[in-house]
């Protein structure tokens, strides 16, 4: 130690077995200090350090001796270092933790490779994640419909009755109106191909045929989708942000019960409704294109239809409508009860909710077509 009231600046004494350090490594001599650190580079060897010369230490004389010595030798000088006294020990190890912490929260170069797989890693993750919890809630909605469904007297007649209102009545026009449209298009296309081949009353097979097995459920369901869904992720997310559901179970009632059910079980009366007339008004549509443009009459048209086309059509399609219309439910609800209570999360999770309801649609829809084909149905 140097003697009491002298201020000796830090050195380094290099021997054959050992590296001395002496003098004050403190606030006061930091620039001269940190040069001499530079010109010596971090100490590479493993001979021992002697620090029975060393005066007086200060936080700034600990962070150049952290780079002298190295972080992961200072963090060892419970055994390496046993004439230094606890609480020199202690703040070098503090420093030496306090620098090595920011060495890892500075930015790394970016890699582009990297950085897509970090990226693809945590969408996977995310959707597993998402799907899991999906499941849950499906298993959740069908145990509580069975419970339910044998006791009439918990039945919500008057809940039912409004969401059938909501998501069967008032989307009926838009359903007939889009579907009669695309009907048009599709016998537009159809005559302007088969013209080619002399085909054109196959226009006839065409527009009925798509629209009986495809075209009428799968747009009914991604107009709902777009509609329903995230009508459900919102009332149901708006009531999460108000504490309204934690209302109701303080109440002693069940959310699945109570807000679940009447919108699964209207969806799923309500989408088979909406399919049949969204493949009534798509043949229409096409019927009005035969009718203008090849001059197939209406009457026609429905001779051919009848003669060509079998009542199993009608079915593989009209099948396929129960399916979307729970999971579409149960999507928009889950998605409701995920808000955590601000508006941005209800607009994040409504928004959601509209995208993974139009891409389980597609998906099942895709399905269903290669598992009918299979079966040649």
């Amino acid at each position: 130690m140097t003697p009491s009231g002298t201020h000796v600046q830090g050195q380094i004494k290099t021997e054959a077995d050992r590296i001395v350090l002496c003098g004050d490594w403190t606030l006061a001599h930091y620039e001269a200090l940190r040069r001499l650190v530079i010109a010596e580079g971090q100490l590479a060897d493993n001979r021992s350090l002697d620090w029975r010369e060393l005066g007086e230490l200060d936080t700034a004389g600990a962070s150049l001796l952290v780079d002298l010595i190295g972080n992961e030798r200072c963090r060892d000088l419970s055994t390496t270092a046993p004439d230094l006294s606890a609480s020199r020990r202690a703040l070098l190890e503090t420093v030496a933790e306090a620098q090595r912490q920011d060495l890892d929260a500075r930015p790394r170069t970016p890699n582009m490779a990297v950085e897509f797989l970090e990226d693809v890693g945590k969408r996977a993750e995310s959707i597993w994640r998402q799907q899991a919890t999906l499941a849950g809630f499906v298993g959740l909605t069908l145990t509580t419909l069975a419970s339910v469904i044998f006791r009439p007297q918990r039945w919500r007649i008057t809940a039912l009755a409004v969401q059938i209102k909501q998501t069967g009545l008032d989307a009926m026009p838009i359903v007939a109106l889009l579907t009669f449209l695309v009907g048009a298009v599709v016998a537009f296309l159809g005559a302007t191909v088969l013209r080619e081949f002399g085909a054109t009353i196959y226009t006839v097979d065409l527009v009925a045929y798509s629209f009986l097995r495809e075209f009428g459920v799968l747009l009914a369901a991604i107009l709902l989708a777009g509609r329903t869904a995230s009508a459900f992720a919102a009332q149901l997310g708006s009531m999460k942000a108000n504490e309204e559901i934690d209302a109701i179970r303080a109440l002693g009632l069940n959310p699945i019960e109570l807000l679940v059910l009447p919108r699964v079980i209207a969806m799923i009366i309500t989408l088979p409704i909406l399919t049949f007339v969204g493949m009534v008004s798509g043949i229409l549509g096409g019927m009005l294109v035969c009718a203008l443009t090849l001059d197939i009459t209406p009457l026609q048209f429905v001779r051919i239809i009848e003669r060509d086309i079998s009542v199993e059509h009608f079915f593989v399609g009209i099948s396929k409508a129960p399916v979307f219309a729970f999971v579409i439910a149960v999507i928009g609800c889950v998605e409701g009860f995920k808000v955590t209570g601000s508006a941005e999360s209800v607009g994040e999770h409504t928004t959601s909710s509209v995208v993974q309801s139009i891409f389980m649609v597609i998906l099942l829809n895709a399905i269903a077509a290669l598992f009918f084909m299979e079966m040649d149905w």
